[in-house]
């Protein structure tokens, strides 16, 4: 490892999460940062008390998401890496406009904060097939969002783009609760060949955006966008 990657890889990584996003998403793209071997130092935005953090790892405790740009500024140095995988529902959030607050106003407020600082390597965990001319509300909502950070033309932007995310969500429509059931069947008994392609777990999604993030930080890909869409994804992130 070159002298600048391994100061580079001492403080450059941000991860953000909402805690009602059961899904723990965050949780798993925190324990695939954490096992890194060069053990950098990783700040991690929340709003409550982050549980089982590993030493290099120093929480950013802030209750009112409304200062976590300002949270994200304050860093010093100023992180390479930043990773966000900040969400909620419309059932949470208890409206659509309070949900968009949260997953365009505070995402995008968040990746402005982090190229301001100069941040290098942008991570977004968006989803597949969204567009910001979609008629459905949360496709719409997500493909602006994709836009906007891609107008900000950080040195690196990576958007991950699963499809359904396989795993315990409390607040769960039927629908969305039955469609996971049956990826959970379909992915234990086929090894993942029958759910990869439209359903992924979401430690194999942490540990991809996670991958991906490092290539770009090692300088294994060249400055631009990178779309990570679902065979990406399943290629690196899983463990099989």
């Amino acid at each position: 490892m070159s002298e600048e990657l391994g100061r580079l890889l001492v403080n450059e990584v941000v991860l953000t999460d909402r805690q009602e996003y059961k899904l723990q998403l965050g949780s798993q793209i925190l324990s695939a940062l954490q096992t890194i071997p060069q053990k950098p130092t990783i700040y991690a935005i929340a709003r409550r008390e982050i549980p089982s953090v590993a030493s290099n790892t120093k929480p950013v405790i802030e209750s009112q998401s409304t200062s976590w740009p300002d949270k994200l500024k304050s860093l010093e140095p100023t992180p390479e890496v930043f990773i966000s995988a900040l969400g909620t529902t419309r059932a949470q959030a208890g409206s659509l406009d309070a949900q968009r607050a949260i997953d365009y106003d505070l995402n995008l407020a968040l990746a402005k904060a982090a190229k301001d600082s100069g941040t290098r390597t942008y991570v977004l965990i968006s989803s597949a097939a969204v567009s910001a001319k979609s008629r459905f509300p949360y496709s719409k909502m997500k493909g602006e969002l994709e836009d906007a950070v891609k107008a900000l033309e950080f040195p690196h932007t990576i958007i991950i783009k699963p499809g359904l995310l396989v795993g315990s969500r409390q607040d769960s429509r039927v629908a969305e609760a039955m469609l996971r059931t049956v990826a959970k069947g379909l992915g234990s008994i086929s090894k993942g060949w029958l759910t990869d392609w439209w359903a992924q777990d979401v430690d194999v999604i942490g540990r991809a955006a996670v991958a991906a993030a490092l290539e770009c930080s090692e300088g294994k890909r060249e400055e631009g966008l990178w779309i990570v869409g679902q065979a990406d994804i399943v290629r690196m992130g899983s463990r099989r």
